[in-house]
């Protein structure tokens, strides 16, 4: 089969199946897209920051997905409340299938205890999304292989959809634990390019881990020394939306200012078609670089993919960054709170 013509069927029918059971965006770093994935971090740096997230999945193949979003957030002191705004932009395929949104995130900070706190979380998003179906090619526009007809098929040669969206979030964790519920799309809204009924359906996630510290380095010289972190990380996501599951399992090594991580992602307890669920093994390498009012941090991951599709699609790129910094007054700095012990790369 011409190869042109199989990418055009392969794509026609992820497109078909995607508006009927629509997955979103995912992040390898999930922790480094702190808004998107809960809306409960909002603020939970206690600082100022500004990040942003850069994936390409499949990049060796026609219908990749690369996906930007870009983050601010700033916690309110007095309020013990965090404020954030989140841009995001997705693209797929061979006729550009793209989503942009514009989302509003909010987070309330309460200690319950002398061991946990407690942060909840909400989001309003306006979503774009549209598509330009001129750039797909079908069957009856081939003979003997060669592209020669114009087709049957009946679209409008773009189209665009337009919704909003809801979400909230809770966060409970202590200096060493942590345990995060997100709750995404609760008003359900209808996503169809092509005038039909089509849900988007919820998307459930559940993350959480157990920060192992170990004995700090020390960085500086005399009365300006500071403390470099030294832990080792386990984490887990599991991610529920429609018929689709996934789980994130690994761990991040921290020996400051070097961050490794390495997990996997699939569902080794469900087989298809007599094959076990698995998609990726991720690597990560970061670096932070802490000062007395400021925080930067970046990262890169790449997903070794492990499925059927295997090392042909390119696996995926991912890259990541942050910096966040005081911006109160400078006579009176932050209280001393508790921070999430969660990796943010």
């Amino acid at each position: 089969m011409n190869k042109r013509l199989a990418l055009a069927i392969t794509f026609f029918i992820i497109l078909k199946s995607a508006t009927v059971f629509g997955q979103d965006v995912q992040f390898s770093q999930f922790y480094s897209a702190p808004l998107y994935l809960n809306p409960a971090f909002t603020g939970a740096t206690q600082l100022t920051r500004v990040g942003t997230n850069y994936r390409n999945q499949w990049p060796a193949l026609q219908a990749n997905f690369v996906t930007l979003s870009a983050y601010v957030d700033h916690f309110i002191d007095d309020k013990n409340s965090g404020i954030g705004f989140l841009i995001q932009t997705d693209k797929a395929g061979l006729a550009g299938l793209r989503s942009t949104s514009f989302t509003g995130t909010y987070s309330y900070q309460l200690p319950i205890s002398q061991t946990f706190t407690l942060r909840a979380g909400a989001n309003a998003g306006y979503y774009l999304r549209d598509i330009n179906f001129s750039n797909l090619t079908f069957g009856d526009q081939y003979v003997n292989g060669v592209l020669t007809n114009p087709t049957n098929e009946q679209f409008d040669a773009g189209a665009l959809k337009n919704f909003f969206n809801m979400g909230t979030g809770v966060l409970l964790y202590s200096n060493d634990v942590w345990l995060g519920v997100a709750v995404d799309h609760l008003n359900q809204p209808n996503q169809s390019l092509i005038g039909e009924e089509d849900k988007l359906p919820m998307k459930i996630s559940v993350h959480g881990g157990y920060k192992f510290q170990f004995t700090p380095g020390v960085t500086g010289q005399g009365m300006y020394t500071r403390p470099q972190e030294r832990s080792l990380t386990p984490t887990f996501q599991y991610k529920q939306q429609g018929r689709f599951t996934q789980i994130d399992l690994g761990m991040y090594l921290t020996f400051e200012p070097i961050v490794f991580g390495l997990w996997y992602r699939g569902v080794p307890y469900k087989r298809v078609n007599e094959i076990t669920n698995n998609e990726s093994v991720v690597v990560l390498l970061g670096f932070t670089k802490r000062a007395k009012d400021s925080m930067f941090k970046v990262g890169y991951s790449y997903d070794i993919t492990i499925s059927k599709l295997g090392s042909s699609s390119g696996g995926a790129h991912e890259f990541s960054l942050s910096y966040a910094w005081f911006t109160g007054d400078p006579r009176k700095p932050p209280k001393n709170v508790r921070l999430i012990p969660c990796p943010d790369i």
